[in-house]
């Protein structure tokens, strides 16, 4: 009797717990469920913040409370972003167009100027320099060089002229110095290859027309006089004359007027107060230039590190009196340049 009391105890017990576990159970669904429902109206009040956060300013999942609050301070943030970065790139924008106006006009000022040596540059002849400036080149000078020891089989030696081959159509003319070989060697070669106008001294352009002569050029090249003081116009610059004192008569130095400066060339020249024949070298032009402005200054440089100067032309001819004095009634042998057609004036007057 005693273990069916137990047994029906335990069995009315267990009875009596079920109702309350359902009843527990279903309060707890009932939780969930309003729960869910909150949950439910909390996203559809914050879905269109949430979409505008989520294309906008996508950020890992937060608490429905602040949910919108993040979603309109993200909004916020991607309106103002763009305009920041619109104003930098403005700044940028107007920054880089000032500079480049800026640059233009000082382009506009100063155009770029080469000077490109094609030779006689650290060396003994084949004188040859061109000047670029925009789409113009002018050459001063196209000379020659006799060959070393070492050039077996070789008779002259020229400058490399590969550059104003590939730009002839560019070249507007050829100025010359004077009448040495190494000023003026190598220019029936140039001529072949671009036949451009060539400028120079009468006594300069007599010396050239027989180079051309020797290669059957004479009546193709299309040869220029000119003298001291008169300018040439060659594209956008400009070639002016100016008597320098050499070892042969009607030589000129040059002041080359472009649009970035003056560039003054001074060829071979000597300064001799008391020459034979002709004016002194213009030395008040060279200050007037000097004076307004040089921009560069490409000058003779032989002997130029030996201290003094070197006597006037006119001593020569004292020494040959004196030498002529002493010497009558027999030979004398003179060695000279013989393109220094002074000293051989002087040689014949002393005679």
């Amino acid at each position: 009797m005693q273990i069916d009391d137990k047994i029906s105890n335990i069995s009315d017990t267990e009875t009596k717990k079920q109702p309350a576990k359902q009843s527990r159970k279903k309060q707890t669904q009932a939780q969930a469920s309003a729960k869910k429902q909150a949950s439910t109206q909390r996203r559809r009040k914050t879905s269109k913040p949430a979409a505008s956060e989520q294309a906008q300013a996508p950020a890992a999942p937060t608490p429905a409370k602040n949910t919108s609050r993040r979603a309109r301070g993200a909004k916020t943030a991607a309106k103002a972003q763009p305009s920041a970065t619109q104003d930098a790139l403005a700044k940028t924008a107007s920054a880089a167009k000032t500079r480049s106006g800026k640059s233009s006009k000082k382009e506009g000022r100063k155009p770029i100027l080469k000077i490109i040596p094609l030779g006689g540059l650290n060396e003994i002849g084949k004188n040859m320099t061109a000047y670029e400036c925009g789409n113009d080149i002018l050459i001063v000078d196209c000379g020659m060089a006799f060959p070393d020891e070492d050039m077996l089989g070789i008779d002259i030696v020229l400058p490399d002229f590969t550059y104003i081959e590939k730009n002839r159509d560019r070249v507007r003319g050829v100025v010359i110095t004077h009448g040495h070989e190494d000023h003026i060697g190598g220019l029936a070669y140039l001529l072949k290859t671009a036949n451009v106008p060539v400028y120079a001294t009468r006594l300069t352009i007599g010396l050239i027309e027989g180079k051309l002569a020797e290669h059957g050029m004479l009546g193709k090249a299309k040869l220029n006089v000119v003298k001291p003081k008169d300018v040439v116009k060659l594209g956008c610059m400009s070639v002016e004359f100016i008597a320098v004192n050499h070892s042969i008569p009607d030589a000129c130095g040059m002041a080359i007027h472009t649009p970035a400066g003056i560039v003054v060339q001074t060829g071979d020249f000597k300064i001799d107060y008391t020459p034979i024949q002709g004016e002194i070298i213009d030395l008040a032009r060279f200050g007037e230039l000097g004076s307004q402005g040089v921009l560069a200054l490409l000058s003779d440089s032989t002997n130029a590190e030996r201290p003094g100067s070197t006597v006037s032309e006119r001593k020569v001819g004292q020494t040959f009196e004196s030498l002529f004095a002493m010497a009558e009634g027999r030979r004398i042998i003179i060695a000279s340049f013989s393109s220094n057609v002074h000293r051989i004036q002087q040689i014949i007057d002393a005679a």
